[in-house]
């Protein structure tokens, strides 16, 4: 097929039944690039000799650098499909982890998915992932089975055997497929039968239980990949090729004379041809039969292989040559590269694009069969569920689904990034040829203008000429020189250009129309009650949080390395926009989604991504694109968190503890609180509880720090959205309104509550699920502050679920409650460590008495000062650690402001008892966090290894070097591959890829994903104290600890006090004799 025009594109963008919205899925090098270049070469944009090798989907100049691709492209092509003609719009995304947001906004804009799988490694972490991602947003996978060329090649397998291992991939993929089907309708199961026991309904008087999953009643069998079904293509697309088994049945019907529909039940399975009966028959493996499938596909593709690549018969390839019917050049075939040679039979014979394109046709929906349930997750957000939106948006599910370009649809379009495109590569900017009309005009408007200018030097006078000509021309060249050399000058900051990639869900966009632009947290209760009726984005409306208004001032179709502009898109449509507001987009994401950027105290930017190949794209960005300086960068920061643990049992030589040495642990620890601290307002006893009042000794409270158990913080920090639902619904409560949540958020958050329960058994926990007054840091993290005060029974944070009377709880909180609250998220925010998050650990409050000593006509001033104090504190902790350590510094500043002397008439010099409350809770927490045993958590990252056998050695021993610990390995069948995985601490991972890489010449590749977080055991403030330790450690214990380490890293990063021994003056040791 030749070049398509952009006049084509347009026409087939007006027919949405035709158009197909899909994206390139995959593990890192499966080979989605090689696949979309070969794609791209169908339309004529590339050459189908430089397919594979261009990378014409990896414009970036680092993606081109590691052969990884980073960012999704899109481009659109045209298909010819039968008497039909199709638009695809392919969006190619990266398969490396680190970049798994952009995988995301990949999908948000597809109706289908091609799925590609290494026909070698088959079915890795990220496959399943993206599987898993495409079943989330309701999008139809198709499967390419890519690198057939492998198993001839590298594994040299026999056509049966290739056939067994084609097989098992299949099942793999097939079983991901079936655990998210299976998870899903048992969790319809679920719901079914809570609805049926609230309504008080049973299906029959006798049944006890029904212990059927309901799997039996539903028809699974399209959501499977079967070749008969249509769904898999097998392919190399380095070498070209690619078909369905569709392609042989139409071949094999026309030569042997039978029905295609049989041949297309019977090519894949356990068929075999009978030659004596010449009929098709069953059970080839019990029989030891070829099957069908390698009788009449895999031996011919074998035998090419072995005539070409492996043996280079030149008779041999001549008779295939004629026997296909294909027309090889002679360059190919005197060329030295036999997968020349291949690559021209192959893309003749079986070219991979039409396999791909015909199947995505056939099996991919069009965005007129978009699903229901996919449209009102697109329209819900957060805990509120479809059913809650006002009736004016559900009304706007119809436009979705009918994807109707008529004048009357409503425009939708939903942006899912923005990308970052060069301000010279926008259409308007860029060159284009000239017409040979315009060549011609502009030939003539030249010679106009030189007769003009020779006339005009003609009249002029003699003397005139030879004084003023030189410095005119001169000027007038000045002039034109400032006006070239300015014009950069002014554009200097336009030179970086964001364009949002989007699709048209309904209606027309057009090119200079007003749109609203709706952020994530916008609410259409809000906006509709404000707006008034049938009013339009060019109308002057008043300011609405979240809302904001833009022009489309430029629509783009995306070509991938280029941009073609547009005059207006019809529904169905992926495009590029460029708003005239910038402001009117700042809600969105710009550029890069998954990264983050935070201001430390010290002015430094911190910057947040998923990984250290993420890391190195964002720098170049800066560096090249964005910033275009010189940025200096540190080291990586690596995450920890601090907790505690219960006391150990043995010593570090593992003698068993007496009760002296604990006893003498917490005397220690006692002493060296108090050294801070005056001895009448902190007081710390034997059980580790700690005793706190304010400088104005008005309040005290008492807290103890109890470590929670490992399963209960793991669900509380997988359980992060549920909690802050929950903290969002009380807060509602709180201020008397009512938050509409669906039945999915609730019985999250009974099921949260359930297990909790069954976590937190025994004495120490009794009734305590029922107590939690609240989670931390942010008020959803992994930590509980626990009331245990006597006769103070406070709202349950788990009210939303037993319905009860809102406003009576509301009235049952005791005054400065919200204190108490803020100075534990302080403290959560940054422990004692090393200013580190908590993790894992339960704050019991067991004392709290206040008393209220403030005169009468100030009470109302002091209350204020309160609110406005915990307001302070409440956004502050919402920040990052750093924020904490400000929040500190304003109650102190506002502390030390109330001793003046100007403010002494207030009713209390230390400043009001709600900020002192929130200092002393904060401190009394640090110090029960110090009188328990404390660990520093790292961050591990899971790591998976594909290496041959020769160089697993090699992999542990890099492995061993940086604190790694293998879980298990195992060896693919059919391969000399080995899988191995193991976890390998977060701040141990930089260079490890790049290292692993050269020890093993490139044969292991690893894959880094965040699995957890693991407390080290070894504790940072440990010193010997028995004589057995001196004898093992020595007096001075200086052996390296792993947790100080880090501990100390941390602490000198942040500018925080480090113990260590430094020598001053130091003298070179002199020996008297020579070395031996």
């Amino acid at each position: 097929m030749g070049h398509t025009s952009l006049e084509k594109i347009i026409s087939l963008q007006r027919n949405p039944a035709n158009i197909r919205n899909l994206c390139i899925l995959a593990h890192v090098d499966h080979g989605k690039t090689t696949l979309a270049d070969c794609l791209v070469a169908s339309n004529g944009i590339i050459s189908s000799r430089l397919a594979g090798k261009l990378r014409y989907l990896d414009s970036r100049e680092d993606e081109q650098i590691r052969g990884i691709t980073m960012k999704s492209s899109a481009i659109s092509l045209h298909y010819s499909h039968g008497d039909q003609e199709y638009l695809l719009n392919l969006i190619d995304s990266p398969g490396h982890v680190d970049f798994s947001s952009e995988v995301s906004t990949a999908v948000r804009l597809c109706d289908g998915a091609v799925v590609v799988v290494d026909a070698v490694e088959g079915v890795c972490p990220q496959t399943q992932v993206v599987l898993r991602q495409a079943w989330l947003e309701n999008i139809r996978p198709v499967l390419v089975i890519n690198k057939i060329d492998r198993l001839v090649v590298e594994l040299k397998l026999t056509s049966q055997e290739a056939y067994t291992h084609l097989k098992k991939i299949l099942e793999q993929v097939n079983a991901v497929t079936g655990t998210l089907f299976t998870s899903k309708v048992l969790e319809e199961r679920a719901g079914k039968e809570e609805e049926e026991e609230k309504e008080g309904e049973k299906s029959s008087g006798d049944q006890v239980y029904d212990w059927s999953a309901g799997l039996e009643e539903v028809d699974d069998s399209h959501l499977y990949f079967s070749p008969d079904q249509g769904n898999v293509v097998f392919a190399s697309a380095i070498d070209g090729w690619g078909f369905s088994i569709q392609h042989f049945a139409h071949i094999y019907s026309e030569r042997m004379g039978i029905k295609k529909e049989v041949l297309l039940k019977t090519l894949w399975g356990d068929f075999y041809l009978s030659m004596k009966a010449k009929r098709i028959m069953k059970g080839a493996q019990a029989k030891g039969k070829k099957p069908l499938f390698v009788q009449l596909v895999l031996d011919n593709i074998w035998s090419l292989y072995d005539a070409v690549v492996i043996r280079r018969d030149k008779e041999k390839v001549e008779k295939v040559v004629t026997s296909l019917g294909v027309k090889v050049m002679a360059r190919d075939s005197r060329h030295s590269d036999p997968k020349v040679l291949l690559s021209a039979i192959c893309s003749q014979w079986l070219p991979v694009s039409q396999a791909v394109l015909s199947m995505v046709c056939e099996k991919l929906p069009s965005p007129l069969e978009m699903a229901a349930e996919r449209v009102e997750k697109l329209m819900s957000v957060g805990a509120r569920r479809f059913d809650s939106l006002p009736e004016q948006t559900q009304h706007l599910k119809t436009a979705f689904l009918q994807c109707s370009s008529e004048e009357n649809a409503p425009v939708i379009v939903f942006v899912s990034k923005m990308f970052a495109v060069d301000a010279k590569a926008l259409p308007q900017h860029r060159q284009r040829p000239l017409t040979q009309e315009e060549i011609a005009e502009r030939r003539e408007q030249a010679r106009r203008r030189h007769a003009d200018r020779m006339a005009a030097e003609s009249h002029r006078e003699p003397s005139h000429s030879e004084s003023v000509s030189p410095a005119g021309l001169c000027t007038a060249n000045m002039e034109n020189l400032t006006l070239k050399d300015s014009k950069p000058e002014e554009e200097e900051e336009a030179k970086e250009t964001f364009v949002a990639f989007a699709r048209v869900y309904s209606g027309v966009v057009r090119k200079g129309q007003r749109v609203f632009v709706l952020g994530p947290k916008y609410d259409p209760a809000q906006s509709l009650s404000t707006l008034p009726e049938g009013c339009s984005a060019s109308d002057d409306v008043s300011e609405i949080p979240h809302l904001s208004r833009c022009s489309m001032e430029n629509l783009y179709l995306l070509m991938g390395r280029e941009l073609e502009e547009l005059q207006e898109v019809p529904a169905g449509n992926v495009l590029g926009e460029m708003p005239k507001l910038v402001r009117g987009m700042r809600l969105l994401n710009q550029a890069d989604p998954c990264a983050e950027v935070l201001i430390q105290e010290t002015g430094e930017h911190v910057l947040v991504t998923a990984g250290e190949v993420h890391l190195q794209r964002c720098l170049d960005d800066l560096r090249e694109r964005f910033a275009k300086i010189e940025i200096s960068a540190s080291e990586p920061i690596i995450p920890f968190r601090e907790t505690v643990v219960r006391p150990p049992k043995v010593d570090m030589v593992n003698e068993e503890l007496g009760k002296q040495q604990k006893v003498a642990i917490i005397h220690q620890v006692k002493e060296e609180a108090s050294q801070g601290r005056s001895s009448d307002t902190l007081h710390l006893d034997s059980s580790g509880l700690v005793t706190l009042t304010t400088p104005n000794r008005l309040a005290t409270v008492g807290v103890r720090a109890i470590p929670l158990p490992q399963e209960a913080t793991r669900l509380l920090e997988s359980s992060s959205e549920v909690i802050r639902t929950l903290e969002q619904v009380n807060m509602s409560l709180r201020e008397g309104k009512s938050l509409d949540i669906s039945v999915r958020s609730l019985e999250a958050i009974s099921d949260l509550k359930a297990q909790l329960e069954s976590l937190l058994q025994g004495r120490k926990w009794r009734n305590a699920v029922e107590r939690i007054w609240a989670f931390g840091p942010r008020r959803y993290g992994p930590n509980i502050l626990l009331n245990s005060v006597e006769g103070y029974q406070r709202p349950s944070v788990w009210q939303c679920l037993s319905r009860g009377d809102k406003a009576s709880e509301a009235t049952a909180l005791r005054d400065f409650d919200n204190s108490v609250v803020s100075g534990f998220q302080l403290a959560a925010l940054s422990g004692p460590m090393c200013e580190e998050p908590l993790m894992g650990v339960c704050f019991s409050v067991e004392r709290w008495d206040v008393q209220s000593a403030a005169p009468p006509q100030r009470q109302d001033s002091v209350e204020e000062d309160s609110t406005r104090h915990e307001a302070t504190v409440e956004s502050n902790v919402e920040g990052s650690s750093e924020t904490s350590a400000r929040a500190e510094g304003v109650a102190a500043g506002q502390s030390h402001a109330r001793r003046r002397p100007e403010v002494a008439a207030s009713s209390d010099c230390y400043g009001p008892v709600s900020g002192q409350l929130i200092a002393a809770v904060k401190e009394a927490c640090r110090h029960a966090f110090q009188a328990q045993p404390q660990r520093l958590m790292a961050a591990m990252y899971t790591c998976e290894i594909m290496a041959t056998a020769d160089v697993l050695g090699r992999v542990y021993g890099v492995l061993g070097k940086r604190e790694g610990r293998v879980l298990h390995e195992e060896m693919k069948e059919g391969t000399d591959m080995f899988t191995i995985k193991a976890v390998l601490p977060v701040a141990e991972s930089f260079g490890f890829a790049d290292e692993i890489r050269k020890r093993t010449s490139g044969l292991a590749s690893p894959q880094l994903v965040f699995s957890h977080w693991e407390v080290i055991s070894s504790d940072p403030y440990w010193v010997p104290t028995t004589e057995e330790e001196y004898l093992h450690f020595g007096e001075k214990a200086d052996s390296e600890n792993q947790a100080l380490k880090y501990m100390n890293a941390v602490r000198r990063r942040k500018g925080l006090y480090v113990e260590e021994k430094i020598v001053e003056h130091a003298e070179k040791q002199r020996t008297l004799g020579k070395n031996k």
